[in-house]
Order: C-alpha cells, then structure tokens, then sequence
C-alpha cells in the first residue's frame, strides 16, 4: 500500500510514475484519494473541536450545579453536541474505510531503476546461460515423453478433481520429489535460507498483506465455511510469518525457504488449456523470501535472483533472464526480474521464477517493521521468488535430456535424490 503522506506532498510525481504502468486511471486515483483524505482529516478536526466543546461545557455544567444554577438549556446543548460528535465519528470512521479501499486498489510505485515501457515486448533480457541443446533426432514434448514413460496421468487427475489437475505416478513422482528435495537442500544448505513448512490455508489478511486481496480475489480459492484461503503462493503465509511485528535490525535480512503446493483458480486466463503441465490449477514450488531495509533491498533482490538461477545452471539448463518493463510489471512489485527456461519440446522459453522486490509496500499492508538505528520505527522492504516453480522446470528437464533411444538422462546433482542416471 502507498504511503499516503507521500501522495499529499508529492501528487504530481504519484501521478507520473503511476503512468508509466499504462493508461490515465491511475493517476486519477491519485486525486480521488487526495479528495478523500481531505474530506477525512475535515472531519476530524470537527470531532476534536466538539470533543473539546462538549468538554469545555461539561465543566460549565459542573460549575453552575455548584452555584444552584438550572443547567438544563446547557445539558441539552452538551446531548446535541454529543449526537453530531457520534454521527461525525461514523462518517470520518466510513471515509477511513473509503479511503483505504482505494489505497489497497492502487498499484505499487515502479521502482526508478524499472526500465519504462508498455507491454512484455519491451522487457529487457538482461543475460542468458549456456545455450540451447541441439538434437539429431526428432524433439518430443513432454507430453509424449511422460506417455512413454508413464510418467504422470491426466485423465486420472480430470477423473477425481477436473482438468487442469494431474496425477504423477512411480518415476514421474519420484522426479517431482527429487526435484522439490534438491532445491530445498540447495537454498537451505548452500545458500543461507532458513527452511519452514507454513500451513496451506490463510486468512484474508494474509492475503491483502501480499497484495493478492483485494486486486484478485477471482483467482484464490475460497473455503467460505471457515473463510479461509488455500495459498497462490508460499509467499503468502511465509511473507506474514512477521506481520504485525517490529524485527530487531540485527535479524535483517530475514531468508526463508518453503515447499508447497500452489493452487490458483485462474480464471479467465488465456490458454488455460494448454497442454501437458504448463498451466495448472495446482503444482508445486519451491518460494524464497526475503524481508530487509530500505538501503538493502535492491542488492538483495539480485542476490536472491541468482540464487534461484544456479538452480538452473546447477541442472544444466539454458535460460535467460528479462526485467519487466513499468507496463508488465506485476501489482504490487517496484522491480521484478523473470527467470524463463528453455524447453525444446515447446520450442519456447518458460518462466519458472519471478523475483520481485516489492519495497514497503507489502509491509504497509501487514504493518511490518523494524527499528533502526535511531530506535525509529520504519517498514521493512520485502523481496521473494520462486525458487523455483514446478511443473515448468520439470517439462523443460523432460525435454531437455530426451535422448535418441527414448531414454531420459537424470542431470548428475540429481541423481542422489532420484537413485538412477536416467528413466527408461
């Protein structure tokens, strides 16, 4: 959520870095929360003035009962005072309201490094890794390797929950695994992330603290009895292990690393459809976060960007990495970057991270700080990414190493965790 008294004192900017994410929308939004704000602190000031008068009155009140005087013009006046400080409490407590609504609806500011432009065919690619496999024989997709292979079964995931689910079985499962364990080891052991294991459901409040509530609620899936939320993202739990608390200085950065499985509705998403396991309503991921100060945020953010490629480079696949542009990038980040892999059965690259620093506006949301210093209270910056995501690492890794009798090789850091160098 924007800081509001950098709206009041700097409207104009607001504005002009809130139109670079595209159209003239937000920017008038920027007015309607101005217009808000002060109808709100109007309303205000009139409560603490009655508040004082019915005060500055009630010991007038007291005097003249002292002296036998009739008090009851001036107790009626006092009732009067009281019935508007009531009715103008609900109307500043009904703009507060308003007013954060609005802030909550308005995306974050992008950061002065976000390369400016209008869609993702103006993101940047910022570097490459390696280069992409070449073949003397036929590519096939996943899809086909996972037929052959028995790998994982669609029309059973379709048959016990609906399409967009899949069931792995025998190798296909113990590949999932073998990847989620190596990737856990990798940024637990080697690069410094504490591993947590969060709960699957959250609160709306988790959820409005990262930014996923109120913007997208059509894409979360909703358990209304108990009014709670199965997760998009770790992010969402592991980010709110500290909402509502002031971290000592000498914690910061805070890294964390978690498994889970993801569910997103996605609804009226385009290509919903495609085949294999591109697009699901449920895979699993491996999230990395991180929350810091100010001054660290953006060397953290590169920092956790890389480590989430030598997962990659550790696997031996090609990939590159591009900085979304002010008109893609996401709702509540300042500067993301996305890792998108190299799968030859799709002919096409695959985002399996986005790493994004999201500045303060995260921990705005869930009153998240820190005291620095100074013994000044201020918000802490919050960063994460995938770590990465599956399904998309594992169809490039099935596509990656097909090899010409059918067979699948098994990269060497993963042979430990599956127990073979290759399936087939």
């Amino acid at each position: 959520m924007l800081d509001i008294r950098l709206i009041r004192d700097n409207p104009g900017l607001m504005k002009e870095r809130l139109a670079t994410r595209g159209g003239e929308l937000l920017a008038a939004m920027v007015d309607e929360v101005l217009a808000l704000d002060g109808h709100r602190r109007t309303a205000e000031t009139d409560l603490q003035k009655l508040q004082a008068d019915r005060n500055r009155i009630s010991k007038e009140i007291g005097l003249a009962k002292k002296q036998g005087q009739d008090t009851s013009a001036i107790e009626a006046e006092v009732r009067g005072i009281g019935d508007r400080i009531e009715q103008i409490g609900r109307d500043a407590e009904a703009l507060d309201v308003k007013q954060r609504d609005l802030l909550l609806s308005i995306p974050n500011l992008p950061h002065d490094a976000c390369p400016v432009g209008d869609s993702a065919e103006q993101n940047p690619e910022v570097r490459i890794w390696s280069q992409k496999p070449a073949f003397d024989f036929p590519v096939k997709d996943h899809v086909a390797l996972g037929a052959q292979h028995g790998l994982f079964d669609f029309e059973a995931g379709a048959k016990i929950t609906g399409s967009a689910f899949v069931v792995y079985r025998g190798q296909g499962a113990k590949l999932e695994r073998a990847l989620i364990n190596f990737l856990l080891d990798l940024h637990s052991t080697h690069h410094g992330y504490m591993e947590v294991s969060p709960p699957l459901l959250v609160k709306s409040d988790c959820l409005v603290g990262t930014t996923q509530l109120p913007k997208f609620g059509d894409q979360v899936y909703h358990a209304t009895e108990d009014d709670l939320y199965l997760i998009p993202t770790a992010e969402v739990p592991v980010t709110n292990l500290h909402r509502e608390e002031i971290v000592k200085l000498e914690q910061l950065p805070i890294r964390y690393a978690a498994y889970t499985p993801c569910f997103r509705r996605e609804a009226g998403a385009a290509g919903l459809g495609t085949r294999g396991l591109i697009r699901m309503h449920q895979f699993d991921k491996v999230e990395l976060v991180k929350i810091t100060t100010p001054e660290s945020s953006i060397d953290e953010l590169e920092k956790l960007t890389r480590d989430a490629e030598k997962s990659l480079q550790i696997l031996g696949l090609h990939y590159r990495v591009i900085e979304l542009c002010t008109g893609d990038i996401g709702f509540g980040s300042a500067k993301t970057y996305d890792i998108e892999v190299w799968a030859p059965g799709q002919n096409s690259y695959l985002e399996v991270s986005s790493c994004s620093n999201f500045g303060d506006y995260q921990a705005r949301r869930m009153n998240l700080r820190y005291k620095d210093e100074k013994g000044k209270n201020r918000f802490c910056h919050t960063i994460n990414g995938s770590g990465t995501a599956l399904a998309r690492l594992y169809v490039a890794l099935l596509e990656t190493y097909q090899r010409a009798d059918g067979s699948i090789e098994i990269p060497a850091a993963l042979v430990p965790y599956f127990g073979a160098d290759r399936i087939g």
